[in-house]
């Protein structure tokens, strides 16, 4: 890819982490890379349009049910796509199904833009985070694949080891501060062929790791207002994103506004 590509328009496919997951602005609604991604597109392109079909909580097979065929219809110059994560956090998680559906979603969305730009997420480093470890691996392998195969580029988030440092992630433990989905934008909009603006790897300054006391109290928080919650729906079949729509669901000119 040249560098310093333009590009015109842009679709954002996915889920919780798409959608802006954890950059929360005043309003109370969520911002994140791919809207901080769009508004530097937009400045460097008059006439941007952008799209984000994203919403939270979706499973791989929902976001190819739901989102690729949409994104694929309206033939963006860029289509980002981030997926199959979620199914890897559940208890049950059959893996070659959610390679077979991610395999079909790329294989419909490369034809449909001039670039498919896919992503080794990032982890928290933690325990759960080595639990899930093996899967998380076994499915960013098959991302770096499925690119050589349909010429789709990979932005390794999973490699910074910047962002797996717990303070880049959010209370819920499961999503990225706005300091986090600042440096994926700054990543993507590297691999896509521009100019660097900052080092979104750079280590956040040293500080002195919360005491016992504060961890503890951090944990319980965390357990009451995020993992119980979380357990209780699965054990009931919801998601979080039930009947919410995207955010952004029609690909329309974007002036990069980030209100």
């Amino acid at each position: 890819m040249q560098m310093n590509a333009k590009h015109t328009s842009l679709v954002a496919v996915g889920d919780s982490f798409t959608e802006g997951m954890s950059d929360r602005l005043p309003d109370g609604s969520y911002r994140g890379w791919a809207d901080l991604l769009a508004a530097r597109m937009a400045a460097a392109s008059p006439g941007f349009r952008y799209a984000n079909l994203a919403v939270r909580g979706k499973l791989i097979g929902q976001i190819v049910d739901e989102q690729v065929d949409v994104a694929a219809a309206m033939r963006p110059d860029v289509i980002t796509l981030v997926g199959g994560l979620n199914d890897t956090l559940r208890p049950k998680c059959d893996m070659v199904r959610v390679r077979d559906l991610l395999g079909q979603a790329v294989e419909r969305l490369a034809p449909a833009c001039e670039q498919l730009v896919l992503m080794r997420s990032p982890g928290r480093n933690g325990p759960v985070m080595e639990r899930f470890r093996p899967r998380m691996e076994e499915l960013f392998a098959y991302v770096d694949e499925l690119a050589a195969k349909h010429g789709a580029v990979v932005v390794d988030l999973y490699g910074a080891a910047a962002l797996g440092d717990q303070r880049m992630w959010d209370v819920d433990r499961l999503h990225l501060t706005s300091e986090g989905h600042r440096r994926v934008a700054e990543a993507v909009w590297q691999t896509l062929g521009h100019a660097p603006e900052d080092d979104w790897q750079a280590a956040l300054p040293a500080t002195a790791p919360p005491n016992w006391t504060a961890r503890r109290v951090a944990d319980a928080r965390f357990a009451k207002q995020h993992l119980v919650p979380w357990i209780g729906r699965r054990l009931t079949g919801r998601s979080s994103g039930d009947g919410m729509p995207p955010k952004r669901p029609d690909l329309l000119p974007y002036d990069g506004s980030l209100s």
